[in-house]
């Protein structure tokens, strides 16, 4: 049931907050065991916070925008009461005295918490593999990867556990894994949504955007989360649009381009390409000008994006070092220096992927290397930005497949690092130039695997970019016609 529509239910009587809660509740106790989406269920909360809508309908107030809608949210972004452990024993026993903003204006536009998601240890990764309390599993297919860092969040909206969710997007966290799962993941223009309460990765990178299973539903909670934030210094001040009006705007003679480099890649399952182009196909026949672009740079992101990413992430798990934040290491008699206890924490506080990156981060930031390393890689992020300017100036919205292939297999890559770092091949881009994103179905494999759509828009750009990707999804009907999967609701 889209947002609207459970709106237009809940305000004639038609079926209560309540009922709209259990039923999710329900649905996570059922099949949340198989799929480890959930690290918490907030069940107590949920029941009281859709009776306080309830309370509000029956008493004739009006009802705000999200009245009663059950929501996920990625176990990254603080919730005051809630624990947040980011996946990580480092901070297993956190709970956040305060709301991160984001999370606030959801629960002040009447949204109900359901509980926090499972993701990749301080999301990083991109298979939720990485989690200290376990994986989470595709829908679609148990044996396979739901993607990450955010995958718990993208498999609770697939398994039908909640009605949205709420994920990060780094590098793809929020796209990858919406198509793995075959949902909808927008990544907003960075600084169009604030970024405070949210556990810093890489802070010239990370964004909070929505897990849907339409771009309506999308644009309706974009429409809340958006805005400015005098808490977040790159919280952008610009007004916010009436996302939900864009949908409607007519297809005719947009320009959608398509990225010679992705099509070019020799990792491109062809499944995905041909399922890709015949999107965008649809997008001509629905009126749309379709032009092929280059952006020369494109492929240089990755390697761009795994020099900035993990020295930005040194500086922000800096801070836990077992005395002021975090995991502390058991005491040691042994241990007669600070530097030791410290060494300790962080050693049986942090995973193997987020010691690599750390380590990653700080030889790329220390004395001799910053010139050759850092700096070089925030050069070539100014170019890859450029590339997408010029690409702007003949196109409205740029067109990519999401992900070069669909769900992996568990372990897959687990011992080759590289090979699970390119699963962000297509996505790291558009957040190195600060661009809005979304992915949305477009197709299956011969698996019964969802296929993923990218669409990239200019900044603030997000009206046109759930526009076309609006009028994709309904022309397309791509979920109607989808496969038998194993949980998928």
């Amino acid at each position: 049931m889209g947002i609207a529509l459970w709106r237009e239910q809940l305000q004639r009587g038609e079926v209560s907050a309540r009922e709209l809660t259990d039923h999710h509740l329900a649905r996570i106790e059922a099949v949340d065991p198989s799929v480890h989406a959930f690290l918490e269920v907030t069940s107590a909360r949920a029941r009281a916070d859709a009776d306080r809508i309830d309370a509000a309908r029956a008493a004739g107030d009006p009802l705000p925008p999200l009245a009663g809608v059950p929501l996920a949210i990625k176990d990254n972004l603080c919730t005051k009461g809630v624990r947040t452990t980011c996946s990580s024993r480092m901070l297993e026993g956190f709970v956040p005295p305060y709301e991160s903003t984001v999370t606030d204006r959801l629960w002040r536009a009447g949204a109900v918490l359901l509980g926090k998601t499972n993701l990749d240890e301080f999301a990083m990764g991109s298979s939720t593999e990485t989690s200290a309390f376990g994986p989470s599993r595709n829908p679609w297919d148990l044996e396979r990867v739901p993607g990450g860092s955010s995958g718990g969040s993208a498999a609770a909206v697939a398994a039908g556990e909640c009605v949205a969710s709420l994920g990060s997007d780094t590098g793809g966290s929020i796209r990858q894994p919406a198509a793995f799962c075959g949902v909808v993941g927008l990544k907003p223009t960075y600084g169009r949504v604030s970024r405070w309460g949210l556990v810093a990765f890489a802070s010239s990178l990370d964004q909070v955007g929505p897990f849907t299973t339409s771009v309506a539903d999308a644009a309706e909670l974009l429409q809340v989360m958006a805005g400015e934030d005098p808490r977040d210094a790159t919280c952008l001040k610009a007004p916010v649009p009436d996302y939900a009006a864009a949908l409607q705007q007519p297809l005719e003679g947009v320009r959608v381009g398509l990225i010679r480099e992705c099509f070019d890649q020799p990792g491109l399952d062809p499944q995905v390409k041909a399922s890709v182009l015949a999107a965008a196909e649809q997008l001509r026949i629905l009126g749309c000008d379709l032009v092929e672009v280059s952006c020369p740079r494109f492929n240089d992101g990755i390697a761009t994006y795994y020099v900035i990413a993990p020295s930005e992430a040194s500086a922000n798990l800096a801070r836990y070092d077992g005395v002021k934040y975090g995991y502390r290491a058991a005491a040691d008699l042994s241990a007669d220096s600070l530097a030791v206890m410290t060494a300790r924490s962080r050693a049986e506080g942090f995973g193997d992927e987020v010691q690599r990156r750390i380590l990653i981060g700080t030889y790329a930031l220390s004395a001799g290397y910053v010139d050759a390393f850092y700096r070089k890689a925030q050069q070539v992020r100014t170019l890859i930005r450029r590339d997408f300017d010029h690409a702007f100036t003949t196109v409205d919205v740029l067109l990519s497949p999401t992900s070069p292939g669909t769900a992996f297999r568990f372990g897959a890559h687990t011992e080759d690092p590289l090979a699970m770092y390119l699963a962000d091949l297509l996505t790291i881009p558009a957040n190195l130039a600060g661009l809005p994103a979304i992915s949305l179905p477009c197709g299956f494999d011969d698996q019964g695997l969802p296929i993923g759509l990218q669409l990239i828009a200019g900044v603030l750009e997000e009206p046109k970019l759930l526009q076309v990707a609006h009028h994709y999804e309904q022309a397309a009907q791509v979920m109607a016609s989808r496969p038998q999967a194993a949980l998928v609701a």
